[in-house]
């Protein structure tokens, strides 16, 4: 066993002794029923050598880890200019807040609060049938990933739909400014279905390694995205990657990475590793409570914090 491999379950060993969980995101009533001592680990280092313990491959509903995979498809679609339709500040805010949106006359602070993947989601949607959108981030998880069993679970996308009034909220309030494009419904109807992907950590991790590796992905050797990009979608998610717990985030743990209500956290070791965490129970901001503190000790045991400070373990 590699010294990777022993950290990783010596991590989910610790994990399941622990017992501040948190709580499981209620307001989505499909997330509601999942159990709350689910976890897993999975981190694919440069070499593709994987590291997996627990949960690795139960899947899970990704939630907003998908905003990653649409900022890139985003980004490949529009480049610079998609930077006039959303910003790249943190936001200070609750994840679904309208307040800062009302300040800003419907420009949302960055692409990872709702209102701001709902901007990006627009983009994509522009010259397309919902159907035809929805397919195109699905077959871009899937490729990605070089898993095409990965699929949206339709119960979580029609329990969102059902109860997505904020996020209706949103989107009016963005298209009395011009930001969205599309019909609302339309928009909210890819938004909510790519949110519903589901995916195990193991998928996860393989599907972010072109993040990992300044946008090429490190199986084919191919270019996913543009360097440049990679390196811009990783900055984001340090400083917005978890809402108003990214200060906390990038201090405990320092290393790019993006959560979902899901419980996911999909992280980022630049140019050593491609890591994905599921615990289902969240803190107070809506991030994987466990999920974070797995990282933090992860990030300590190997010395992966972007920051340094931290010797690997021996």
């Amino acid at each position: 066993m590699t010294a990777l491999e022993n950290i990783v379950n010596e991590i989910a060993a610790e994990m399941r002794l622990r017992t501040d969980r948190g709580e499981v995101a209620s307001y989505i009533p499909e997330l509601a029923g999942v159990h709350p001592s689910a976890f897993g680990l999975v981190v694919i280092d440069a070499e593709g050598k994987v590291a997996a313990a627990g949960d690795c491959d139960t899947p899970f509903s990704i939630q907003s880890i998908s905003k990653i995979f649409t900022l890139t498809l985003a980004l490949g679609k529009a480049g610079d200019r998609l930077w006039k339709r959303v910003g790249r500040e943190p936001s200070g805010s609750a994840f679904n807040s309208i307040v800062q949106l009302e300040y800003e006359r419907g420009v949302p602070r960055n692409p990872f609060i709702n209102a701001g993947a709902i901007a990006v989601t627009d983009l994509i949607l522009s010259g397309h049938q919902p159907r035809e959108a929805i397919g195109e981030i699905l077959r871009f998880v899937q490729f990605v990933a070089d898993d095409s069993t990965i699929a949206i679970d339709e119960a979580v996308a029609a329990s969102e739909q059902r109860t997505g009034f904020r996020n209706t909220a949103l989107a009016n309030y963005m298209k009395s400014f011009g930001v969205i494009d599309n019909p609302v419904h339309y928009t909210l109807g890819v938004y909510f279905h790519h949110c519903a992907i589901a995916m195990s950590c193991r998928q996860l991790a393989m599907a972010g390694r072109y993040l990992a590796h300044g946008g090429i992905n490190p199986a084919t050797g191919y270019s996913v995205i543009q360097a440049e990009r990679a390196r811009r979608i990783n900055a984001v998610m340090l400083t917005c990657g978890h809402y108003d717990g990214s200060g906390e985030f990038a201090y405990r743990v320092g290393l790019p990475g993006k959560s979902g209500v899901g419980g996911g956290i999909y992280a980022v070791a630049p140019g050593k590793a491609s890591i994905a965490v599921w615990s289902p129970g969240l803190d107070a901001n809506g991030n994987s409570r466990l999920g974070r503190v797995a990282l933090e000790i992860l990030a300590k045991r190997t010395g992966w914090s972007i920051f340094g400070g931290d010797r690997p373990s021996a």
